[in-house]
């Protein structure tokens, strides 16, 4: 058994600002930060765009940064979360560039970029790897730091509560406790106890749950899925935002980004005839908001039989391409693509989740000392659809505001003595991996097909059905089989499949990232 006082699950933006703020507000406590794959994997590292902070007040103001928040949000946005990410997003940018993070200036001045949803530059980046450029700054910060250990391939399985302890009724009159979490290291194959007075899930997104993604492979959904097992309130999982414009190309897994920042540059969308179409769904064209362009896309392709539409730059200054957007032009010169020539092929893919685990204004779930921050949250920010390079701005802010909660009680935390180890009876090997894959790729096929950007009551009855098929098959493999990563991971896809299949089915009213058909 592993004792902590915190124990962080994932390394993206949201778990490493944490660790690195109790770290240095607490510099004898015992932190752990435990991820499955290695520390430099996670969504973070994919962002493309930036972070939306208003830092020119003269051009711009934290009241059109919240307008534009709400307007993405489609009226199911908190008010007040919302005026609080954007206050509060200022001062946590600072942080960032006091620990080293650089961001693109032109003239001495910040280079300001414009996405779509936005109605005015505040996009702060790094080129086009501004993800990757913050986690690097994060990790050196995190390396420097003697009291956090660092675990990769470390694979969280279920959280630890107090039904592990006992089954009193008295747990379900009030809300339990959470004391860690069970660990699978890949690398020596054990289950650990990793107990902590403060757990904080930081787990990232559910896009891997798709055939189509522009998430890693890491995105499985692990934190959402114990969540849900451990009986923490979820909500809004069926608001799932598909990124408009992913990269079309058959050996390309996950899909390559093309972002926002693009259509913001001025590259126009066109069907396979070379017509512009946006014109016809928003007034706001390329610059409408994801769920607008999305869905436009979608009803092309469904109109056309095409697979992809295209994004043309051929009239852009290559140029001054390449300054913004070099990780994207050496993606294009890979594969062939001459952007002064040819139009990018491209399609939506999931791209972000908009709920997750319910947390309130501290990011404390429904379980005492279990904080959530980031994708696998549910702050109320984003609404039904999340305003474009909102998401690094939320996780920055939450991260402080779980931060100032939870060194408030970490002193006044107990943990028992009776903590139970992993009980695991399990020792046959699977025979063929393949039921793993074959199940696996059935989801994906499912969840694309019939739970997609437009669904319909009939296709979510459908999928419903075969989900239970697929986690009868799956739950007899788990009882009966040593634990795996392959394993567990298809384990909480299909737990999170299920979730949004189940909220979909609620939900009568379509709102921004949601839309379902009688």
């Amino acid at each position: 058994m592993s004792e902590f006082d915190f124990l962080i699950i994932g390394s993206g933006i949201a778990g490493l600002t944490y660790a690195i703020k109790v770290a240095n507000e607490l510099p004898e406590a015992k932190i752990a930060i435990v991820t499955k794959a290695d520390e430099k994997e996670s969504n973070t590292k994919y962002a493309q765009g930036g972070i939306a902070v208003v830092i020119d007040e003269i051009s711009d103001s934290y009241q059109q940064h919240v307008n534009d928040t709400l307007k993405a949000g489609d009226g199911l946005c908190k008010k007040d979360i919302v005026k609080i990410v954007v206050g509060e997003g200022p001062k946590r940018f600072k942080e960032l560039v006091e620990w080293g993070v650089n961001f693109d200036k032109k003239n001495g001045k910040y280079d300001l970029g414009l996405e779509g949803g936005h109605s005015k530059k505040r996009i702060l980046h790094h080129k086009d790897i501004t993800g990757l450029e913050i986690e690097k700054t994060l990790l050196n910060q995190i390396y420097q730091k003697p009291n956090i250990h660092l675990f990769s391939q470390h694979f969280a399985i279920d959280l630890i509560t107090e039904h592990h302890l006992n089954k009193k009724n008295d747990i379900y009159s009030r809300k339990p406790l959470c004391y860690g979490a069970y660990i699978f290291s890949t690398i020596d194959e054990k289950i650990i106890p990793f107990t902590s007075k403060i757990t904080l899930l930081a787990t990232g997104g559910i896009g891997q749950v798709y055939q189509n993604t522009t998430n890693p492979t890491i995105a499985t959904g692990d934190g959402i899925a114990m969540a849900y097992r451990a009986k923490i309130i979820l909500n809004s999982i069926e608001f799932i935002q598909f990124h408009p414009t992913a990269l079309y190309h058959s050996t390309t897994n996950p899909s390559f980004l093309i972002s926002e920042a693009v259509r913001g540059f001025g590259a126009l969308l066109r069907n396979k005839s070379g017509e512009l179409f946006m014109q016809q769904y928003d007034n706001r064209k390329e610059l409408a908001s994801r769920d607008i362009v999305s869905r436009a896309i979608d009803n092309e392709l469904k109109k056309s039989g095409d697979e992809c539409v295209f994004l043309d730059c051929r009239h852009l200054n290559i140029d001054e391409f390449k300054n913004h957007f070099p990780n994207i032009l050496q993606k294009m010169n890979e594969i062939g693509i001459n952007l002064k020539q040819d139009m990018i092929p491209v399609v939506p893919a999931a791209h972000y989740l908009c709920g997750g685990i319910s947390v309130n204004e501290f990011g404390q779930s429904s379980i005492e000392n279990l904080y959530a921050c980031g994708e696998c949250a549910y702050t109320g920010l984003h609404g039904a659809n999340r305003l474009a390079s909102n998401s690094l701005l939320e996780a920055l802010v939450f991260a402080d505001r779980c931060f100032q909660n939870s060194i408030k009680l970490v002193e006044s935390i107990i943990l028992p003595e009776n903590i139970p180890g992993w009980n695991d009876e399990r020792t046959t090997q699977p025979k063929e991996l393949i039921l793993i894959t074959h199940n696996l790729k059935e989801l994906q096929n499912l969840m694309s097909d019939y739970v997609g950007i437009i669904r319909s009551e009939e296709r979510l009855e459908k999928a419903n059905k075969r989900l239970k098929m697929l986690y009868e098959e799956t739950e007899e493999m788990y009882k009966k089989n040593k634990i795996s990563p392959q394993l567990i991971e298809l384990r909480n896809m299909i737990t999170v499949a299920y979730l949004i299949v189940q909220q979909s089915l609620k939900r009568t009213e379509n709102k921004g990232a949601f839309y379902k058909t009688s």
